[in-house]
Order: C-alpha cells, then structure tokens, then sequence
C-alpha cells in the first residue's frame, strides 16, 4: 500500500490541461494498492457484489478480486484471444440469487461463470462462430440475454440461443440498450437500429422495425438515461438525446471546441478541427445529467431541462476514455494520458469578472429538420445557469492509459489500464481508522488471553 498526502507542491509539465498540487484537500483517494495479475491491457472492470471485482482485458483472462483486501480471488483463462465484452448478471439457484459473469472474445467464445460468495467458475460454454461479439446485454426482469455483432443473438439464461437477426453488411452492433415493451436499441455505424423483441413462450423472434439515420458519423456511444430517455454520440461529436418510445429527438447539441481568437467575446462557431477534438467516446448519466468525454474535454448536459451545465475543453492531456457521475454530484475521468482526475461543479464568476476560456457549439433544435438549419450563435454568457468544472483531485499511479474505472462507495475506486495494471485507491483517513481499530482490537484480545 501505497500513501501519498501533505509536502510542497510538485512541478507540473508543460500541458494544455490543468495542473494541481499535492494539497489537494478535497480529494479522499491518499492511498493506493497496485493489483498485479494480467500481463496484457485491462479494459474491463465489473463489480460483482459490494466487495468483489472482476477484471478482464486482452490477455483473454477474467481475474476476481476482494476489493477491501486486494486479494485475487480467482483467475479464469476461458478465452484464447483478448476479451471483447463483460457484463454481469444475477440467477437463481437453490432458491438463492447469485452473481455471474458474462464475457466475449475476438476468438469467437461466449463464457457465463457463476459467482458464489466464495468462489467462480464456468458452467457453461460455447462456440458462436457465426459473429464476433461485441457488445452484451442483460434485460431487466426478462430470464434472457443478448450478444450484439453482425448478428443481434438472444440467448437463455442456461446458455441456450433462442433466436437471431441477421444483417448483411460489415458494420456490426457495436452497443445496445434496453428500452421499454421490449424493444431494443442498437448503434451500427452511423444508424441506431431498433429491434422489437418477442417473447413469446411458443417461439422467441427479434426483427428490426426501425432505423434512426440521423447522426452524420460513426455513433460511438449510446446509454439509457431514465425510463423515458436515452443518448447516443458520435465521432464528430453529436449529442442526441431520443424519446424511449417513439424514438424521436428530444435535444440535438453538436460540441464544437473552438480556440479563443484574442480578446474576442467567446461565441459558437462552425469551424474546421481535428476529427478527434470531437468525438464522443464516452457518455455517463445519473438519470438527469449526462457527462460526454470529448476528446480531451469534458461536457456536461441536463438532460430533463434540456441545457448546458458545463464544460472543460482541455480535461486531460490526451482523450478522456471513460466518466461518472459520482453520488456527491462530483465528476470523475479518465484518460489516454494515464490520470484519473475528480471534477467539482462550481458557480461561475460574475459577468463583470473575466470567465475561463474554451467554447463549444449547442444547437437546441429538435428533429432532423433543425439539425439541419443550425441554430443562431450563442454567446457563452447568454446561457444561463452555466457552471464551470473545477479539478479537486488528480490521480497519478498508471504508466498507461486508463481504460475506466469502478466506484465502490466509501471502499474506493479501482482503475484499469493498458500498464497491465489495477489499482485500488482508497480513503486514507478511512483506511488509517480501520488500522487503528483493528490494532485495538488485536490487543484487547491479547489481553484477554
């Protein structure tokens, strides 16, 4: 275990992004644990329970671990090449629930594993030969679970498939989402594909019903919101938030980064800029506010009043992969660039004081029609209620970009990365009480005897 906390501020390199000190006084995460076991890039975290953990990445292994402790608990070597997808899901057996897991490979395997408070193992496996799986999906309280790749496969819970859609073309499914009366969205490229689901005891079937063509790129991300909405963005960095019914456009917000040209009042322009400076690789979502990682930046949308709420430009040296929403309203990322940085939501300064730089595009049209007339240029200052992301706590222990990450509570947080890494940072001060009552403890039984 690893501690770092109090002592001078240390020199920053030369970057575009911010830099922060040691003091960092808001930040709990003083302590950290590096979890060795994977000897290839860890892109996969998923919590099993409210302790244990399980990793998986291109070395094609699922290890287990005891969060609280480190320990690994269970390595599985199922796949033969790097995994492509991991999910969780629950079961019942002997009248009990229990955990499993569920991952892909790019070798063309599916493996489920039970999970007992103890151990995990495999009890199911099979070739799926026709698709390379790349996305998974568990429905909520329906007994099945789907694979996405060229093929939309639904599966039983004991592993059987059920039923299939087949498409002729070379984009496969790349994300899905669960959307209500059993329908299924799917991103293929530059469409968002929906997917009716039957059920039926007779015979179970899926058939594509509708195709959303409305994004311009390559969709590279897609999440439910709340029961009534959900998102997708894309490569050039459209944001479109979708009704979970109808499956129309509720809020169209194309992210435009825009340098500042001298002592000009910042405003929202369409300009020519690195196809990576928009992207959207990741979306995050507390069911009000949705977090895109763009880019390098960060942005953040209400998603019920239909409104900015704030935004980074430059969050990280190199692109944000990954982001949450954390339960004290704070904002987490992390990056190609090997950090895990904190956010906090701040007010603004006043009008008559000077705001931070940076500028994005928001059109706040609805529909395909409005997407395509654009929106008259706003200022920064004229959107009201605009916040700014304030950075609290940067986390410096990879030697690699960070994949993602999983929060678990007040316990910590684990990290991923391509170093073959995990690490576990901790609350120290958390982390010093529990020592000192477990020495306490220790001599009160040595007293005893």
């Amino acid at each position: 275990v690893l501690r770092w906390g109090s002592g001078q501020d240390f020199d920053c390199p030369k970057s575009a992004a911010l830099c922060i000190g040691e003091e960092q006084p808001k930040n709990c995460f003083t302590e950290l644990q590096v979890l060795k076991g994977h000897f290839d890039i860890v892109r996969f975290l998923v919590q099993i329970d409210d302790f244990r953990l399980a990793s998986a990445g291109d070395d094609g292994m699922v290890l287990v671990w005891n969060v609280e402790t480190g320990e690994r608990l269970v390595e599985l070597r199922g796949h033969t090449q790097q995994i492509t997808a991991m999910t969780s899901y629950t079961f019942i057996r002997g009248g009990k629930p229990h955990t499993g897991l569920i991952t892909a490979s790019s070798d063309r395997t599916l493996s489920v594993s039970s999970c007992s408070h103890t151990v995990l193992g495999v009890f199911k496996w099979t070739d799926a030969p026709f698709s390379l799986s790349q996305c998974l999906l568990v429905l909520s309280g329906v007994d099945v679970w789907l694979s996405g790749g060229n093929e939309l496969c639904v599966w039983s819970r004991d592993f059987q498939l059920q039923c299939k859609s087949v498409h002729h073309r070379d984009a496969g499914i790349t994300a899905m989402v669960e959307l209500p009366r059993n329908y299924i969205a799917a991103a293929m490229d530059k469409e968002i594909v929906i997917f009716k689901l039957n059920l039926s005891e007779v015979e179970m079937s899926v058939l594509a019903i509708r195709h959303l063509a409305d994004h311009q790129d390559t969709i590279r991300a897609l999440i439910s919101i709340n029961d009534g909405l959900f998102a997708s963005g894309s490569h050039n960095g459209e944001l479109i938030l979708w009704d979970a019914v109808d499956w129309t456009i509720q809020a169209y917000e194309f992210i435009l980064w825009e340098e500042q040209a001298g002592d000009a009042q910042p405003e929202i322009r369409v300009g020519q800029q690195k196809q990576t400076d928009m992207s959207i690789q990741h979306l995050a979502t507390d069911g009000e506010l949705v977090v895109a990682a763009v880019g390098s930046g960060l942005y953040v949308y209400n998603a019920v009043m239909k409104t900015v709420v704030a935004y980074r430009k430059i969050a990280h040296d190199s692109d944000v992969l990954h982001t949450m929403l954390l339960d004290n309203g704070q904002v987490m990322s992390c990056s190609e660039d090997g950090s895990v940085r904190i956010w906090e939501l701040q007010d603004l300064p006043l009008p008559a004081e000077p705001a931070p730089s940076g500028f994005f595009g928001m059109f706040g049209t609805f529909g395909r029609s409005g997407k395509q007339t654009g929106a008259p240029m706003k200022k920064l200052l004229d959107i009201s209620g605009l916040r700014s992301l304030e950075l609290i706590g940067d986390l410096i222990g990879h030697s690699g970009a960070v994949q993602m990450f999983a929060s678990f509570g007040e316990k910590g947080l684990v990290t991923c990365s391509a170093d073959h890494l995990l690490i576990a940072w901790k609350d120290g001060e958390r982390e010093s009480q529990l020592r000192s009552l477990a020495l306490f403890q220790k001599l009160e039984e040595m007293q005893g005897l």
